[in-house]
């Protein structure tokens, strides 16, 4: 499951360099509608779903990633979407009670925001399958990652015990999310004010609660994970200012900045800095802190500034250039990681 969500990831970039135009050896022009599923569904909900299933220990809730693979593997095979959308869609159904079935072991403010996750997974899938076109479904798709995250940060903000108020503006925040994904899935083009200005207000709050602020002044992994978290944050806050100040996102300009902001500035920043937790967790394998994890993190800044420039800018050669340096990085980043695992063995 994990080496099919590895493949997800690795044809889903390579149709993302399609998109932007390159002149590769394959040309799947015909499946470049599937860049945002097999990067969303197939290789990030393929590892949420096996870190949902390890967490809770038993057989029925690998079922989730294992239906996540399929569905991604049969959309790589050239399927129909809706064979491919249906699995995928199976998987976040399972995934929704494998996280209730969590919140029910321990009721906290972070297990519930993980259900709320899920379940924007899941109306996102449904509505892929219902035929929206992906930027309706897309809102739902971002709510599942970004909630996922904030809901795993705020479980570590334990520690530093966040008073009552700002439980309330997380809740109120959360609530603003599916309120705004509401809206922008009801259009065929989505507003996002709305949706933009809880990630602002999301983002505020991590800011403020996060024991980032405390991890920061540590070294080694403590410290490389922290700054991989400012810079995930940075880029969601701006995701926040391109949304509410450009309601009326344009299609590979504006729309592009938006959405690469989140799930490249943030979510792969979340990923490059936690990967050498949350991978041991899934395959038992050591991941041995190295301070060559930051040639990948720094890179991946650069990559976006690139890209986002050439967006606003529409210069095409920017954009195709950061475009590129996104494919490089992550996999430099993924040798970084096999190199630190070979390098322990020895």
């Amino acid at each position: 499951m994990l080496v099919a969500g590895l493949i997800s990831l690795i044809f889903g970039m390579y149709l993302g360099l399609t998109l932007l135009g390159l002149n590769l050896p394959f040309q799947l022009e015909t499946q470049t509608h599937l860049h945002g599923p097999l990067m969303v569904c197939g290789f990030l909900g393929t590892i949420i779903c096996l870190e949902r299933a390890v967490a809770i220990g038993e057989r029925w809730a690998y079922i989730a990633p294992l239906a996540s693979a399929t569905g991604a593997l049969l959309l790589i095979a050239g399927l129909d979407a809706s064979i491919g959308a249906t699995f995928t869609t199976i998987a976040s159904l399972i995934l929704c009670s494998a996280s209730l079935k969590i919140y029910f072991v321990q009721r906290e403010l972070f297990t519930f925001a993980l259900i709320v996750a899920a379940i924007c997974w899941l109306i996102g899938c449904i509505l892929w399958v219902l035929g929206f076109n992906l930027p309706q479904v897309t809102p739902w798709w971002m709510g599942f990652l970004i909630i996922t995250i904030v809901g795993e940060r705020l479980e570590l903000s334990r520690f530093i015990r966040p008073i009552h108020r700002s439980k309330v503006l997380f809740i109120l925040a959360l609530i603003m999310f599916l309120a705004g994904a509401g809206v922008a899935s009801l259009n065929n083009w989505p507003d996002v004010r709305l949706l933009s200005a809880s990630l602002i207000v999301m983002t505020v709050w991590l800011m403020r609660n996060d024991i980032v602020r405390y991890t920061i002044k540590q070294t080694g992994l403590t410290r490389y994970i922290a700054i991989a978290l400012i810079c995930g944050y940075g880029w969601l806050l701006l995701a926040g200012f391109i949304g509410l100040c450009l309601p009326q996102l344009k299609p590979g300009a504006s729309y592009d900045a938006f959405t690469h902001a989140i799930f490249l500035g943030f979510v792969f920043s979340m990923i490059f800095g936690h990967a050498p937790i949350i991978f041991p967790a899934i395959t038992k394998v050591k991941i041995p802190y190295h301070p060559s994890l930051y040639l990948s993190l720094i890179l991946l800044q650069i990559s976006l500034m690139l890209r986002l420039s050439g967006d606003f800018l529409t210069i095409f050669t920017l954009r195709k250039a950061g475009g590129v340096m996104h494919a490089v990085t992550i996999i430099i980043f993924i040798s970084i990681l096999v190199m630190s695992v070979v390098r322990d063995k020895k």
